[in-house]
């Protein structure tokens, strides 16, 4: 039911965290990839260790917010697969700055990496799926994409609202032709490179600010991803399209100003 063998992944953001764990459960299970990532360094290292799964693991130096590298990239798989089973959006870049300060030609970037972007490369993908008849898109969001994190995020959390709503609206358009559309949402992701550990030691209150959301009592990991990525990439997952799933620990689950409970069932302070 999890069988992936043979099957075409294309996945960005591969050389750390969320992306590289991605890629490495598709390969696990048979799926050959074609890696996407700015860190040509790393996104070769994920593709060296990927190999060991006996499956092609093509690592490709690409901007997802440009369209030129993404054409590349459909060139690419076309003459080397001629078909594509899975799309995994994950890379993107956001901006922290106040609401009143970000420039607009920071506000389009971010929007260029996030949504249009990942609106080309998912409408690439989409082409060739329609085609086969079937495939699986799987986008990465984020709750900040449902409810505000404040924290000068405005400019992110309102390109993954388009994420979210980009997935509702192609999971409707095209899943009675064989191509589900389906998006995660991570809360706080503890992952190499993600800035998340940096930001909170120069924001000594964020730590405990975080955790207090996080019911679970933990920060998520790159590998927590990994189990319902491969459910929604196979046939395990077949009448799922459409869902917007939170992978957060809990956190959208309870109310801001709610308390936690412990393992002995008395309450925690905030």
């Amino acid at each position: 039911m999890f069988d992936l063998t043979d099957r075409v992944a294309i996945v960005s953001g591969t050389a750390s965290g969320m992306g590289q764990a991605m890629a490495t459960v598709f390969a696990e299970y048979g799926a050959h990839l074609v890696l996407l990532d700015i860190n040509r360094a790393g996104n070769e290292e994920t593709a060296h260790a990927l190999a060991r799964y006996g499956v092609r693991a093509l690592p490709v130096t690409c901007d997802v917010g440009s369209y030129d590298d993404i054409d590349r990239v459909y060139a690419l798989v076309d003459r080397e697969f001629s078909r594509v089973d899975i799309l995994g959006n994950v890379a993107g870049n956001g901006i922290q700055k106040a609401a009143e300060e970000i420039s607009m030609a920071e506000f389009v970037g971010v929007f260029q990496s996030l949504v249009f972007g990942r609106y080309y490369a998912t409408q690439q993908a989409g082409r060739r799926m329609l085609r086969q008849g079937r495939g699986s898109i799987i986008s990465i969001g984020s709750i900040a994409g449902v409810t505000s994190l404040a924290r000068q995020q405005s400019a992110y959390g309102m390109a993954m609202a388009a994420v979210i709503q980009m997935t509702r609206e192609l999971s409707t358009e095209w899943s009675g032709r064989g191509v589900r559309v389906n998006a995660i949402l991570p809360a706080q992701i503890l992952s190499k490179n993600n800035g998340l550990e940096a930001r909170m030691a120069r924001e000594p209150d964020l730590r405990a600010t975080f955790l207090h959301g996080l019911p679970i009592g933990r920060f998520g990991q790159s590998d927590d991803i990994k189990g319902l990525a491969l459910w929604l990439a196979s046939d395990a997952s077949s009448f799922i399209t459409g869902a917007i799933i939170p992978m957060d620990g809990g956190n959208l689950a309870m109310n801001a100003g709610g308390g936690l409970i412990g393992r002995s069932g008395h309450n925690i302070a905030a």
